[in-house]
């Protein structure tokens, strides 16, 4: 039950208003105040809806001044609660929502690094689904990739000149390989001769040059196929669509031509733009001079094949602060010729995932790959793990230091507020204690622990005494729906993320404080870890962290 939504109804009624604010009162005041200075004598006001206001659910209702304050009965908040939570089970804090909502993330563009800092990107596209999905819609997940343009011109142009940068195609892992051929290719590109190279390699391609394009597809696939048989499955995503730059880009130069033929854009200096300046937007640029489409061009056409396919009540890009202006620029132009559109397009952006020694750039080489990080943080892990447990198998303790480095991973990427920068920090992020992943999974984990140990079945629930450690962590647990919620008003995983390290913070307190096994309340104090180990691990699921039975 919803304590608070039940208690705004029942001033609701009595005052005939839906302009309920509640508020959380100091200790021993209450759980619930609402403040009556907005109504005509706020003393007498307070008081005479203290005597008015009944339900079962509530202990009392005492007048405080101009305050009104709720207190719950504990009891019953402790039976609804664990009830709810026990018989819902993975659907507790499920809404019912209706509509279709296109996610649209990762972005990984073939012949270039996948590192660390697009974690960040995946994470935050699938945790976002996830929440999504618990209230009820139905998420599409796509992913738009960029499979041409400058960066594959260099890769190639790196290709055709191994010898030069001094590399050698490798047996394995060629996906991988394209990045570090990407970066050499970028460092070389200061040459303006070797620029000039890559720029006709570029404009080849787009023109269709056969030798280039059967080099560019054979590139393509070692790309796509690193990225589907390591990155995905880590992630847990299943995309229902991709979308590539080189299925548009034709449609997009229509889209231009058709907009300066309604003099919606034009013609300045040989190059298709739009100005936006009374928008407060500046000048757009939509198509090069040369005929060369742009990431506007592309994207254009993107919108339309995105809304015909799956006709979404919304489409929520989400790609990096870098691009706020841009996304500003194009979905104002989208307005302008396509109203309807327009206003299911959103921008989701976050912050950048900056090195201790400053920000990555692909281009330059200054990044930390994604699966040497994840095996630097496996070896991390596992050094932990034996400190609690040398005798574990081989097989066991790579599987679970992999959960536990993917949990430290997602946790990082989700855990502060998208719109702030992340410092990565491999120590960090792998300590079992604090504000990490492996605390979460830690809690969970002891959880497990203590009713492995109890050989008592939890059934016929009955609360004898309730101490503050136990409805602290019971009115937590009663929170869930609300902070999935507002979790998706804000497109804000780290509400999420803050939360379950809050609940596994409370469920620390009362598993140090209240003894479980053996006491006089063993049967509902059981219970109130199964319903821990419940939400615990509904909202780990929605960061996309496995939990773990044992550490």
């Amino acid at each position: 039950m919803n304590y608070k939504k039940e208690i705004i109804k029942l001033l609701q009624k009595e005052l005939e208003t839906k302009d309920i604010v509640l508020e959380v009162p100091p200790a021993n005041f209450g759980d619930y105040a609402f403040p009556c200075f907005k109504l005509q004598n706020p003393n007498e006001k307070a008081k005479e809806l203290s005597n008015k206001i009944k339900a079962n659910f509530l202990e009392k209702v005492e007048a405080r001044g101009p305050y009104l304050n709720f207190f719950i009965n504990k009891k019953y908040l402790a039976e609804n609660t664990i009830k709810q939570i026990l018989k819902e089970k993975e659907n507790y804090g499920k809404g019912k929502e209706k509509g279709n909502i296109m996610v649209e993330f990762c972005h990984a563009n073939t012949h270039k690094a996948f590192h660390v800092g697009h974690t960040r990107n995946i994470c935050l596209g699938e945790s976002l689904c996830r929440i999504i999905e618990k209230l009820g819609y139905k998420v599409i997940r796509v992913n738009y990739q960029g499979d041409i343009g400058m960066h594959v011109a260099k890769t190639i142009w790196g290709i055709l000149n191994l010898k030069k940068l001094g590399l050698k195609e490798p047996k394995d892992n060629k996906g991988k390989w394209l990045g570090i051929v990407y970066a050499k290719a970028s460092a070389a590109a200061v040459d303006e001769k070797i620029a000039q190279e890559i720029n006709e390699i570029n404009q080849k391609l787009y023109a269709g040059d056969k030798k280039l394009l059967d080099l560019w597809k054979k590139t393509r696939k070692w790309s796509i196929d690193y990225f589907e048989k390591i990155i995905y499955p880590d992630f847990k995503v299943k995309f229902n669509r991709f979308y590539f730059e080189s299925q548009v880009e034709k449609k997009g130069i229509e889209i231009v031509k058709d907009l300066i033929k309604k003099k919606i854009a034009i013609i300045n200096e040989g190059a298709a733009i739009i100005n936006l300046e009374k928008y407060g937007l500046g000048v757009f640029l939509l198509l090069k001079s040369d005929g060369t489409p742009l990431y506007s061009t592309k994207d254009f056409a993107l919108a339309e094949l995105q809304d015909k396919g799956y006709k979404p009540n919304k489409i929520l890009h989400v790609v990096g602060s870098e691009q706020n202006m841009y996304f500003k620029q194009l979905i104002k132009t989208i307005e302008i010729y396509n109203p309807k559109l327009a206003k299911k397009e959103e921008h989701l952006s976050y912050g950048l995932v900056i090195l201790p020694t400053g920000k990555m750039a692909s281009r330059e080489g200054k990044v930390i790959l994604y699966d040497e990080t994840l095996a630097t943080i496996i070896d991390l892990v596992k050094i932990e793990i034996k400190k609690r447990n040398n005798k574990i198998s081989g097989k066991e303790l790579d599987d679970r230091a992999k959960k536990i480095a993917l949990g430290a991973i997602k946790y990082v990427m989700l855990a502060q507020d998208v719109n702030k920068n992340i410092i990565f920090n491999e120590q960090d992020i792998t300590r079992f204690e604090g504000d990490t992943g492996p605390y979460l999974q830690y809690s969970y984990a002891r959880a497990s622990s203590i009713l492995k140990k109890s050989k008592r079945k939890i059934a016929n629930i009955k609360i004898l005494n309730l101490e503050d450690k136990e409805i602290k962590l019971l009115k937590k647990l009663g929170e869930f729906s609300d902070v999935v919620r507002n979790s998706y008003n804000n497109y804000s995983p780290n509400v999420i993320a803050n939360y379950t390290f809050k609940l596994a913070q409370i469920f620390n307190e009362f598993y140090q404080h209240c003894k479980v096994i053996g006491s006089d309340e063993e049967q509902q104090r059981l219970a109130i870890v199964q319903s821990f180990k419940v939400v615990m691990k509904n909202s780990l699921n929605l960061l996309g962290i496995d939990v773990i039975e044992e550490m």
